[in-house]
């Protein structure tokens, strides 16, 4: 199991660019779909945990799908699986970036991969937001914590804060009454 964990984590490490949020559609075909390790449900709610948790998305995720099938050696298993790919990586870069770092054919790759990155993180979103129930009654919700980070540089811990207090009032006050 803990080689399957491994495996399966650094196969996600390897491959993708852009980062956590890019991650996040090929490690839910492989932990949801492909092994059935959590449910989608699950695997929704630990999106949330380790975003809202210190450190790297990809790490925090892994962390808590190793524990919860193998507790520490598992959760060991699958963060130096993710990790160990970058780390590779960005050493060789480091290695021998300075060799070609003016090259206008690799600036040219840099700058075609940008878009595909962005691509790459908004799925993810447009899926979050479709798991999570996000309607159009609610969508001002994340666009309007979105724009207050980025227009008026409101910090993001405030944004969560603020949602969480809402979700609670809503959960504990407002939706009761609904009922």
């Amino acid at each position: 199991m803990y080689k399957s964990l491994f495996s399966t984590f650094f196969k996600i490490g390897m491959f993708t660019l852009g980062g956590g949020y890019a991650m996040i559609p090929i490690i839910e075909a492989e932990v949801v779909d492909k092994h059935k390790w959590v449910s989608r449900e699950e695997f929704l709610d630990l999106i949330a945990i380790a975003q809202s948790c210190p450190g790297v998305f990809a790490i925090n995720i892994s962390i808590f799908i190793g524990y919860k099938l193998r507790k520490l050696r598992g959760a060991l298993a699958t963060s130096l699986g993710t990790a160990l790919p970058s780390f590779i990586i960005i050493l060789l870069i480091a290695m021998f970036f300075h060799r070609f770092q003016d090259n206008p054919v690799v600036a040219s790759i840099f700058k075609g991969i940008r878009p595909a990155v962005v691509a790459l993180i908004a799925v993810p979103t447009f899926n979050l937001a479709k798991s999570a129930n996000i309607s159009w009654a609610t969508c001002w919700i994340p666009i309007g914590g979105a724009l207050a980070i980025w227009l008026l540089g409101v910090s993001p811990i405030l944004i969560i804060l603020l949602a969480a207090i809402g979700g609670y009032v809503y959960g504990a006050l407002i939706k009761p009454t609904e009922s």
